[in-house]
């Protein structure tokens, strides 16, 4: 492996010890994948969402979960493929993200990360994405800051100026929504019409290394994976970066509780006035009864409220907002 700020060899800060263990696991996964991508593997379907899993997933994860195992027998690991290995580390849980970007790989995009973090009771303390393709990794530890190849991270390192054209954004939503859900399509809508491009990279934690080196302005999620939020969620706000549910509370970005207390925004700390301006008529509330479905015939339930928007006379309108608000002026 080679050297990587990421892994200071004297850092007295807490979590080292655990943040090298899951840079190391974190990287020897990714050089199998990078070894095996982009036909070495065999793939199967997962679920009946079009989600999938291959073997790389699994040989990935099983190197990741054996190196926390060696070192920290008694933790708890919660695993994308192996669901959860239990440990009585008093409240330490790792989670482990193998290959985020599976249907990429499948469709031989090389676009996906490995993604490890460490949680003291829900909340996340250490969190490290490693980047196969680039062999790259990212890394961060609760009040020690984010860490990347080129030294610490920072919302003015390597940012580039804002656009006129409105902020470069990302997208995601968890495999449990689906497609027809009005909440989840009236919100993306919303955010896309309100930004100049709208990244949805089907690899949540890639797009949350790229909110934290500043190569884009902010991201948005809905009802997101559990699995792989910790270590993308620790990483943005280490670096400066800003990060709120949906209504503008605090966003901790932990895996417990409920999808539905998962929706959020992320962004550099100038931008989340407009992100959240942005969202707020799409946003609804969190929980509510049955909604009708266009074209289905039929009432369903869903986790998330349909949006009732207003056009600029006050009439409701059945679309996203026509008129977004202004984006964040430049400097």
């Amino acid at each position: 492996m080679s050297p990587n700020p990421t892994r200071p060899s004297d850092a007295p800060a807490p979590f080292a010890s655990e943040c090298r263990t899951a840079v190391a696991a974190a990287e020897e996964a990714g050089a199998l994948l990078r070894s095996r991508f982009p036909d070495g593997f065999a793939a199967r379907p997962k679920g009946g969402l079009g989600d999938v899993v291959t073997d790389l997933d699994l040989m990935a994860e099983r190197i990741v979960v054996d190196r926390i195992r060696e070192r920290y027998p008694h933790d708890r690991i919660l695993a994308e493929e192996s669901g959860e290995l239990g440990g009585d580390g008093g409240g330490r849980t790792w989670l482990v993200d193998p290959l985020d970007g599976s249907n990429n790989v499948v469709l031989g995009l090389p676009v996906y990360v490995v993604g490890v973090a460490l949680c003291i009771d829900g909340a996340p303390v250490m969190g490290v994405v490693h980047e196969p393709v680039s062999g790259r990794t990212w890394s961060a530890r609760q009040g020690g800051g984010a860490y990347g190849p080129g030294g610490r991270l920072s919302p003015a390192a390597g940012h580039r100026p804002p656009s006129l054209g409105g902020p470069v954004l990302a997208w995601t939503q968890g495999h449990a929504v689906r497609r027809d859900d009005l909440a989840a399509r009236t919100l993306r809508t919303t955010v896309e019409l309100g930004s100049r491009r709208l990244l949805q990279l089907w690899a949540p934690l890639l797009a949350w290394a790229m909110l934290a080196r500043g190569d884009i302005d902010g991201f948005v999620g809905y009802r997101a994976e559990a699995i792989d939020l910790p270590a993308g969620a620790l990483l943005a706000r280490e670096a400066g970066m800003a990060l709120r549910h949906l209504d503008g509370r605090e966003f901790g970005g932990g895996f417990r509780g409920p999808d539905t207390e998962r929706s959020f925004v992320a962004g550099r700390p100038e931008a989340l006035p407009y992100l959240l301006e942005l969202v707020a008529g799409a946003a609804g509330t969190e929980e509510q009864g049955p909604v009708a479905v266009p074209g289905s015939g039929a009432r369903r339930r869903t986790d998330a409220a349909v949006p009732v928007l207003r056009a600029d006379d006050g009439s409701p309108t059945t679309g996203p907002n026509p008129s977004p608000p202004a984006p964040p002026p430049t400097p």
